[in-house]
Protein backbone atom coordinates (compact mmCIF):
# COMPACT_ATOMS: atom_id res chain seq x y z
CA UNK A 1 0.00 0.00 0.00
CA UNK A 2 2.96 2.38 0.59
CA UNK A 3 4.05 2.11 -2.70
CA UNK A 4 1.52 5.06 -3.78
CA UNK A 5 4.47 7.41 -2.03
CA UNK A 6 8.12 7.47 -2.51
CA UNK A 7 9.39 8.25 1.39
CA UNK A 8 12.71 9.47 2.37
CA UNK A 9 14.49 9.44 5.52
CA UNK A 10 16.35 12.10 6.25
CA UNK A 11 18.49 12.32 9.50
CA UNK A 12 21.21 13.93 11.61
CA UNK A 13 24.01 12.67 13.29
CA UNK A 14 27.15 10.61 12.77
CA UNK A 15 27.45 8.19 9.76
CA UNK A 16 28.18 4.93 12.30
CA UNK A 17 25.51 5.97 14.84
CA UNK A 18 22.82 6.38 12.63
CA UNK A 19 23.10 3.51 10.00
CA UNK A 20 23.63 1.34 13.19
CA UNK A 21 20.18 2.86 14.23
CA UNK A 22 18.43 1.90 10.63
CA UNK A 23 19.88 -1.52 10.35
CA UNK A 24 19.12 -2.58 14.02
CA UNK A 25 15.64 -1.14 13.78
CA UNK A 26 15.96 -2.75 10.11
CA UNK A 27 14.25 0.32 8.15
CA UNK A 28 15.98 0.28 5.09
CA UNK A 29 13.16 -1.77 3.07
CA UNK A 30 10.73 0.99 4.63
CA UNK A 31 12.59 4.17 2.38
CA UNK A 32 13.27 4.71 -1.04
CA UNK A 33 16.19 6.74 0.10
CA UNK A 34 17.46 7.26 3.46
CA UNK A 35 20.34 10.32 3.62
CA UNK A 36 22.58 10.57 6.89
CA UNK A 37 23.85 14.10 7.23
CA UNK A 38 27.19 12.56 8.70
CA UNK A 39 27.26 10.96 4.95
CA UNK A 40 26.84 14.55 3.29
CA UNK A 41 28.38 18.13 3.67
CA UNK A 42 24.79 19.64 4.98
CA UNK A 43 22.34 18.43 7.94
CA UNK A 44 19.01 19.71 8.41
CA UNK A 45 17.97 22.36 8.67
CA UNK A 46 19.71 23.44 5.65
CA UNK A 47 17.54 23.00 2.76
CA UNK A 48 19.94 21.36 0.48
CA UNK A 49 19.64 17.80 2.30
CA UNK A 50 15.96 17.97 1.57
CA UNK A 51 16.71 18.79 -1.83
CA UNK A 52 18.91 16.18 -2.15
CA UNK A 53 16.41 13.98 -1.73
CA UNK A 54 13.92 15.45 -3.54
CA UNK A 55 16.45 14.59 -6.35
CA UNK A 56 17.26 11.07 -5.96
CA UNK A 57 13.73 10.14 -5.39
CA UNK A 58 13.29 12.09 -9.11
CA UNK A 59 10.38 14.33 -7.58
CA UNK A 60 10.08 18.04 -7.47
CA UNK A 61 10.12 19.84 -3.89
CA UNK A 62 6.60 21.27 -4.69
CA UNK A 63 5.44 17.88 -4.56
CA UNK A 64 7.28 16.42 -1.45
CA UNK A 65 6.02 16.45 2.29
CA UNK A 66 7.96 16.45 5.03
CA UNK A 67 7.02 14.81 8.32
CA UNK A 68 9.20 15.79 11.34
CA UNK A 69 8.79 15.50 15.21
CA UNK A 70 11.33 18.87 15.56
CA UNK A 71 10.63 22.39 14.86
CA UNK A 72 13.70 23.58 14.77
CA UNK A 73 15.21 21.01 11.83
CA UNK A 74 12.57 19.48 10.46
CA UNK A 75 9.97 22.00 9.70
CA UNK A 76 12.41 25.18 9.53
CA UNK A 77 14.16 22.75 6.78
CA UNK A 78 11.01 21.78 5.07
CA UNK A 79 10.30 25.31 4.84
CA UNK A 80 13.19 26.53 3.62
CA UNK A 81 13.49 24.09 0.47
CA UNK A 82 9.86 25.35 -0.07
CA UNK A 83 8.10 21.68 0.23
CA UNK A 84 4.41 21.34 -0.63
CA UNK A 85 3.77 21.01 3.06
CA UNK A 86 5.64 20.32 6.70
CA UNK A 87 3.73 18.14 9.68
CA UNK A 88 4.70 18.47 12.79
CA UNK A 89 4.19 15.45 15.15
CA UNK A 90 3.78 17.06 18.41
CA UNK A 91 6.15 16.94 21.26
CA UNK A 92 7.16 18.54 24.12
CA UNK A 93 8.20 21.77 22.01
CA UNK A 94 5.51 24.75 21.57
CA UNK A 95 5.27 25.73 17.96
CA UNK A 96 4.30 28.73 19.72
CA UNK A 97 7.71 29.61 20.74
CA UNK A 98 8.95 29.05 17.52
CA UNK A 99 9.25 31.55 14.68
CA UNK A 100 7.75 29.23 11.65
CA UNK A 101 4.79 27.47 12.07
CA UNK A 102 4.20 24.37 10.83
CA UNK A 103 1.12 23.95 7.73
CA UNK A 104 -0.05 20.95 10.26
CA UNK A 105 0.37 19.53 13.42
CA UNK A 106 -0.55 15.93 14.56
CA UNK A 107 -0.50 14.10 17.85
CA UNK A 108 0.51 11.11 16.40
CA UNK A 109 2.69 9.73 13.35
CA UNK A 110 -0.99 7.51 12.99
CA UNK A 111 -2.84 10.06 11.97
CA UNK A 112 -0.83 10.89 9.13
CA UNK A 113 -2.94 8.15 6.79
CA UNK A 114 -5.95 10.88 7.49
CA UNK A 115 -3.87 13.82 5.81
CA UNK A 116 -2.35 11.87 3.01
CA UNK A 117 -4.96 9.36 1.92
CA UNK A 118 -3.41 6.52 0.29
CA UNK A 119 -5.86 6.81 -2.59
CA UNK A 120 -4.93 11.01 -3.41
CA UNK A 121 -1.50 11.98 -4.56
CA UNK A 122 -2.54 15.41 -3.58
CA UNK A 123 -3.25 17.16 0.04
CA UNK A 124 -6.63 17.04 0.56
CA UNK A 125 -8.44 20.56 0.83
CA UNK A 126 -7.47 22.30 4.26
CA UNK A 127 -10.89 22.62 5.42
CA UNK A 128 -10.97 18.85 6.06
CA UNK A 129 -8.16 19.21 8.60
CA UNK A 130 -6.90 20.62 11.43
CA UNK A 131 -4.46 22.95 9.65
CA UNK A 132 -2.48 25.48 11.50
CA UNK A 133 -2.09 27.71 8.38
CA UNK A 134 -5.53 29.30 8.67
CA UNK A 135 -7.50 28.45 12.29
CA UNK A 136 -4.35 30.43 13.86
CA UNK A 137 -3.85 27.66 16.40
Amino acid sequence: MRRTFTLALITNGTSSSQWEKIYCLKLRSYFDCILVSGDLPWEKPNKNIFLQACEILRVQPENCVMVGDKLETDILGGKEARLAATVWISGPESPRAFQLQPDFTLASVLELPRLLPLHKPSLPDIDDLNSNSSDGS
